[in-house]
């Protein structure tokens, strides 16, 4: 397959890191804009032979496909701003929006897309150390850009996934699944407080246990990776836990509540809980104690 000419608008973490890791795998990125100056000096300087430019439209003029990796709320007006033809493909890289955003580019004949990489963007050193094996939503209007986007997808080591339908709902499973564990995290390990220990070792202590239980993920899968007392039925460690939060972190038994409901079919499904145990426990977790407090 042709590898097409590449150009980026937005030289932040994701449009670095998709810049240099599309380079490397023999990609010709040729020129990147930035409202930055000096993130736009600096992408052009990482990538041999880009060239920074002032504006989305000289990228657009230099390349045939043009990344938009700028903030969602941006990426219809950048798209508006640039004049397209049927030469060129438009692109962006938000999980939540779908091509529509990109409406003024396609009534100008240009092919357009999305390509999102579903990996979380902390830093660029992290952002292209974890592309390899992620996957790719990828959208596209034409099966030539489609084939584009998963060409582009494996060169990175990844796994292009066409998705279609509601991307808000996509991305809100991404957003449970990473923003949601740093959450919990930091709701974890502020407990470790009211035993004498501090947040920080909380988290330390904390980290390896999630590391793993995301190898058993990826081992066992699931159910069979849920472990602990609701896997196991053991009810009277859950009212414990109850007790315990009332006492000390009372705002907190709405969110250990509700993750323990939503843990009870996928214990189900495992087989440690009993119907009946099942049930208890969800007596148990809607029970009203004194005060009103759930």
């Amino acid at each position: 397959m042709d590898r097409p000419r590449l150009g980026f608008v937005g030289a932040g973490v994701v449009g670095t890191a998709l810049a240099k890791g599309l380079a490397r795998a023999g990609y010709p990125v040729v020129a990147v804009t930035s409202r930055s100056p000096e993130r736009r000096a600096a992408l052009a300087d990482a990538v041999p032979g880009t060239a920074g430019v002032e504006t989305p439209q000289r990228v657009a003029d230099a390349a045939d496909v043009v990344l938009l990796t700028v903030p969602d709320d941006a990426i219809a007006t950048v798209a508006a701003s640039i004049s397209w033809s049927s030469e060129h493909a438009a692109v962006h890289c938000s999980g939540a929006a779908s091509i529509d955003l990109l409406g003024s580019a396609s009534a100008q004949g240009a092919e357009v897309g999305v390509f999102h990489p579903l990996q979380t963007f902390a830093s660029v050193a992290m952002a292209e150390r974890n592309l390899s094996g992620s996957a790719f939503g990828i959208e596209a209007s034409s099966d030539r850009l489609l084939d584009r986007l998963g060409e582009m997808a494996r060169s990175l080591g990844g796994t292009p996934l066409k998705i279609s339908g509601d991307k808000a709902i996509y991305h809100a499973s991404a957003v449970v699944a990473s923003n949601y564990l740093v959450t919990l995290l930091d709701v974890a390990s502020s407990l470790w407080v009211a035993f004498g220990l501090s947040r920080e070792e909380g988290l330390n202590a904390l980290l390896p246990l999630v590391r793993g239980t995301i190898e058993n993920l990826e081992t066992v899968g699931l159910p069979t990776a849920l472990t602990g007392p609701i896997a196991r039925g053991d009810l009277g460690t859950v009212e414990r836990h109850l007790v315990a939060l009332r006492r000390v972190a009372p705002g907190l038994l709405p969110v250990y509540k509700e993750l323990a409901r939503r843990a009870i079919p996928v214990a189900r499904a495992k087989g440690g809980l009993s119907e009946d145990a099942a049930d208890r426990l969800q007596e148990i977790l809607d029970r009203t104690h004194p005060g009103g407090q759930q």
